[in-house]
């Protein structure tokens, strides 16, 4: 395991992130604590989950999962562990968003779901229109202060809005946002044309959620389906791409690697990332997500990876002007 800083924090995160989206909805509870043991035992020490995680069967399960796992002693000083709020958890009008009312009261209720004082890392899942800059960093200050947060990151934001964020967090002497948790793979390259660079140039991380699009980059045509791949809206985008998902798939029996392989070293070796966001649903994906950082795509790899799957060619505005 590799471990690279957190933007321009001076904290170290593992260069793959556990996600735990899967646990409830498709991992059991003694699976979920086993793939989180044996997360920490292979060094990934960077956890993330959010509030909603669990909806099919109950939102805020899988942080209640975390919950009882850290309760078990001797678990929570070994991890980084991340969180996120935005959305609705009830029907109550006020309890979503990015209000001041709702950044205090979601972090608290993670707080007690999870079983813990502190999170080290809580971060905005979307872009909320509504909500003035001086009362986000408000409210987060707040958090800060009471120690119940340490850094604040954001999710799904356009780079136009991390330097709203940050140009009003400096304006504040506050530390502003230290992460970006994007979508990010070669089926979906957007951020490369402002994200990605606004990331760098405010010293964000940079955390690729689904890193093998959905399952899409995982043999969805060569493979024995599993449950995941079974989803009909997945089959249907696969089937919109088949040329190019059919290509995919034979240059990656030709290196003799496989599909999920290729697609997660392909994300860690871009500029920029700091950690790939994992979301395990076996031991066995675990550990073949973890060997994946063995691997080097060399040059000429990338530029058939390229070839595929093409991005947007530079960033903006070169990709689309001059």
């Amino acid at each position: 395991m590799k471990y690279n800083r957190l933007g321009r924090t001076a904290l170290k995160v593992s260069n793959l992130c556990l996600g735990t989206m899967n646990f409830g909805p498709y991992t059991d509870e003694k699976t979920s604590f086993e793939i989180m043991d044996k997360a920490v035992e292979l060094g990934i020490n960077f956890f993330d989950t959010a509030n909603v995680y669990g909806q099919d069967v109950g939102k805020g399960v899988t942080e209640e999962i975390i919950g009882r796992w850290i309760a078990q002693g001797g678990r929570r000083d070994n991890i980084v562990l991340a969180t996120k709020l935005y959305g609705s958890m009830d029907d109550g009008i006020n309890n979503r968003g990015c209000s001041a009312y709702n950044i205090k009261r979601a972090c608290e209720n993670s707080l007690r779901r999870m079983q813990t004082d502190h999170v080290d890392l809580l971060q905005m899942h979307h872009i909320d229109r509504d909500a003035p800059w001086d009362e986000v960093w408000q409210a987060m200050e707040q958090l800060v202060t009471e120690g119940k947060i340490t850094y604040v990151g954001s999710s799904n934001f356009a780079a136009w809005n991390i330097a709203q964020a940050n140009e009003a967090a400096k304006s504040r002497h506050f530390l502003g946002l230290v992460s970006e948790q994007s979508v990010y793979s070669l089926r979906n390259r957007h951020i490369e044309l402002e994200v990605i660079p606004a990331s760098i140039a405010y010293g964000l991380a940079v955390l690729p959620w689904s890193p093998l699009a959905g399952g899409l980059l995982c043999g969805v045509f060569s493979e024995t389906d599993t449950k995941r791949r079974q989803r009909p809206a997945l089959l249907a985008a696969a089937e919109k791409l088949r040329p190019q998902v059919e290509a995919y798939e034979a240059l990656c029996a030709a290196l003799g690697l496989r599909y999920a392989d290729v697609a997660l070293a392909w994300v860690l070796q871009r500029e920029g990332i700091t950690a790939p966001i994992i979301g395990p649903r076996t031991m066995e994906q675990l550990h073949q997500n973890v060997a994946t950082l063995e691997i080097t795509l060399d040059n000429d790899t990338l530029a058939k990876l390229d070839s595929i799957w093409p991005g947007p060619g530079n960033q903006a505005p070169e990709a689309y002007a001059w």
